[in-house]
């Protein structure tokens, strides 16, 4: 029986010495983050079980991936907490510089991008595992794209620690190898995922009063 196992990878992999710009698929890998060595990690062993038992292993390097849920913390999650702050407070922080720039998408891409590679014929794959990316963008062009939907928001801009996680990885992602093989196409660019969220979450806050207010009226006598 064929075995076919799908996992995510990250552009973690990449490391310092990697070429920041238009990163390929074929490049030295060499991260410093122990998140980065264990999805490289993960890249090496799906290879060798492909080569050495024929499983189909795929996997696709997923940039920074942007939804309205809560943000973890991680580095590419600034992002949420501009647009959560902006929403609430119209006023927002990166704890990223202005002009540090990463690869995103949507995560109605994300999880389309898992799907489109899991169903591909084998025959139309080149490669075990893929770039991936729909766009790259600073926090300073972040904020711009929330300045169209929010025009009184201002913003801070105060790097941490993070900024050398950040640092360490592509400004941008070539992946000309998935949109050929099988096909890849993003559908969110930054503005359509900045209005997006900020209505996911103004949908949330309505959902969330509705629901108070249900309540409310079920309590009383």
């Amino acid at each position: 029986q064929p075995v076919s196992v799908f996992a995510p990878s990250s552009i973690a992999v990449f490391g310092p010495s990697t070429p920041a710009d238009m990163t390929p698929d074929d490049i030295v890998c060499a991260p410093t983050t122990m998140y980065g060595i264990s999805k490289l990690h993960l890249e090496c062993l799906g290879g060798y079980y492909r080569k050495r038992y024929g499983i189909d292993f795929r996997s696709l390097r997923y940039p920074g991936i942007i939804s309205a849920s809560a943000p973890g913390g991680g580095t590419t999650d600034y992002v949420m907490d501009m647009y959560k702050d902006s929403w609430k407070y119209k006023q927002c922080e990166s704890f990223l510089s202005e002009d540090m720039e990463l690869p995103f998408m949507h995560m109605d891409d994300c999880l389309r991008a898992a799907m489109e590679l899991i169903m591909a014929p084998k025959r139309m794959l080149s490669r075990p595992c893929y770039n991936i990316t729909a766009f790259s963008a600073t926090p300073k062009q972040v904020f711009e794209s929330i300045k169209k939907f929010i025009p009184e928001c201002t913003v801070e801009y105060n790097a941490d620690e993070r900024e050398l996680i950040a640092r360490s990885w592509p400004n941008s992602i070539d992946d000309s190898v998935a949109r050929q093989d099988w096909e890849w196409r993003h559908t969110y660019d930054l503005d359509k995922i900045t209005e997006d969220i900020l209505n996911t979450l103004e949908r949330e806050k309505r959902m969330s009063i509705s629901q108070l207010r249900l309540k409310h009226s079920l309590s009383e006598p």
